[in-house]
C-alpha cells in the first residue's frame, strides 16, 4: 500500500523554516483499469508536481469496505447544561466521546437565520468564477487564508472532489479584513456564525472537562486561536460516482471538530467497525473528538475516522470549525487521569511539537501521537 504525496516547493534545498505545501493522497483499491471522464477534472488549474510515492504506516485497506452501520448518533441538549440536568448532561457527552468519539449538539443557540446565511455566503462564494476564488489560493499553508481545490489522484485515478476556504476567525476582529469581500455579505455572515459557534466550543469544552472530573475550565486555558473551513462538494456526474471522493478517510489534529451540515447527506463515521451515515438532523451541529483531545483524556476518549462521500443529484456544503490549542499549551494527559489502573498513555507535549511532528509523520489518523506515548503504553 502507498500514498501519493505531492508537494509545492520553491527550492530544493528545503529548510524547516521555509514555507511549503504538501498533499498527502492515498492510492485505494479502485482498479487501475477504470477510466475518469476528462471532463469532471476540467475545472481549476493543475497545482499538482509529479508524486513521491512513500510507504504508508497504517495502510487504508485496514478500514473496513463501504458497509454501513444501522447505529445512531447521541444528540446532546446544549441548552440544558446550563440548568439543573448539567450532571446528566455531562454524563451522556463523556459516554458518547468515549464509546462513538461523536455526537449532535441541538438547542445550540446558533440562530437560524445565521445559519442560513452562512451556507447562502458558502455557495455564493463556490459559484463566483474561478478567477475570484483563485485569488485565495497560495502555496503557503501558514497564510491566515487559503483557498484547497478539488484534485485528481493520478496514480489512483480518484477525484477528491472538496473544494474549500480556509482561515483563522479567533479574534474576529484580527482576521475579518483579510477575508473575502466578495460576495459583499462574506465578512458579516461569517462573522456572525463563527462568534456563535465560538459560544457553543466553550460550553461543550466546559462540559468535556467536567466529564473527566477535571474544573470546568481545564481546556480552555489551553485554546488558542480558531480556524475555520467552509466545504463545498459539487455534484458528480453518476458515471463518475464510484470513483469519486469527498474527502477521504481521516481524523482530525484538532480538540474538538464542531461540523454544521446542509440538507444534503455525506459525512460518514467509523462506529464499530463500520460506516455509519451520520445524515443531517435539522438544527444541529456535529462535534467530533480529535487527536489531542484523545491525548488530553489519556486514551479515554477516541479521536473519529470520519470522511466526506458526494452524490450525483446535488451539491454539498459544510462548515468546519477547528478547535486549537496556543502553541505553548501542554497536552499530556493530566495527573487526575493517571493512576495504577490508567497509566500514561501520552507523555506532555506543545502544541507546536505535535504541529512540527506532523510534517514528519504522514499520517491520517491517530497514528500522529505515536511519537508522544509513553514507552509502556
Amino acid at each position: 500500500m502507498e500514498i501519493l504525496v505531492v508537494i509545492n516547493i520553491q527550492h530544493l534545498g528545503l529548510q524547516r523554516s521555509q514555507k511549503f505545501q504538501i498533499f498527502f493522497v492515498w492510492t485505494s483499491t479502485v482498479a487501475p483499469t477504470h477510466k475518469l471522464k476528462t471532463s469532471l477534472f476540467s475545472q481549476g488549474p493543475s497545482i499538482f508536481h509529479p508524486p513521491i510515492r512513500i510507504p504508508f504506516p497504517n495502510p487504508p485497506s485496514t478500514l473496513p469496505e463501504a458497509q454501513v452501520s444501522d447505529g445512531s448518533i447521541p444528540i446532546i441538549d446544549l441548552e440544558a447544561l446550563h440548568g439543573p440536568s448539567r450532571p446528566e448532561i455531562v454524563k451522556q457527552l463523556g459516554q458518547a466521546c468515549q464509546l462513538q468519539g461523536f455526537f449532535a449538539v441541538k438547542n445550540h443557540g446558533i440562530p437560524r437565520p445565521t445559519v442560513d446565511s452562512i451556507f447562502d455566503t458558502t455557495r455564493e462564494f463556490f459559484h463566483q468564477p474561478k478567477e475570484e476564488r483563485m485569488k485565495f489560493y497560495t502555496p503557503d499553508p501558514n497564510s491566515d487564508i487559503r483557498l484547497m481545490n478539488a484534485y485528481k489522484d493520478e496514480v489512483a485515478n480518484v477525484y477528491v472532489a472538496r473544494e474549500s476556504l480556509k482561515f483563522h476567525c479567533h479574534p474576529v476582529e484580527k482576521y475579518v479584513d483579510k477575508w473575502p469581500t466578495n460576495p459583499p455579505s462574506f465578512r458579516k455572515s461569517a462573522a456572525e456564525y463563527l462568534t456563535n459557534v465560538r459560544r457553543v466550543e466553550i460550553t461543550l469544552l466546559g462540559a468535556i472537562s467536567e466529564s473527566l472530573g477535571l474544573e470546568t475550565d481545564y481546556i480552555e486555558k489551553k485554546l488558542g486561536g480558531h480556524y475555520v473551513s467552509l466545504n463545498y462538494y459539487g455534484a458528480c456526474e453518476e458515471s463518475n460516482l464510484e470513483l469519486t471522493y469527498g474527502v477521504r478517510a481521516h481524523t482530525d489534529p484538532t480538540i474538538i471538530t464542531i461540523l454544521l451540515q446542509d440538507e444534503v447527506p455525506g459525512l460518514q463515521a467509523l462506529s464499530e467497525g463500520k460506516w455509519m451515515d451520520v445524515n443531517p438532523i435539522p438544527d444541529t451541529v456535529v462535534v467530533h473528538v480529535g487527536d489531542l483531545l484523545q491525548a488530553i483524556s489519556n486514551h479515554r476518549f477516541k479521536s473519529l475516522v470520519h470522511q466526506a462521500m458526494v452524490n450525483c443529484e446535488k451539491e454539498r456544503m459544510s462548515i468546519a470549525s477547528y478547535c486549537y490549542p496556543s502553541s505553548d499549551a501542554m497536552i499530556g494527559p493530566p495527573e487526575k487521569l493517571i493512576d495504577s489502573d490508567h497509566p500514561a498513555v501520552y507523555k506532555d507535549f506543545t502544541f507546536k511539537e505535535f504541529s512540527e511532528q506532523m510534517w514528519k509523520v504522514i499520517s491520517f489518523d491517530d497514528a500522529r501521537l505515536n511519537s508522544f506515548k509513553c514507552s509502556a503504553a
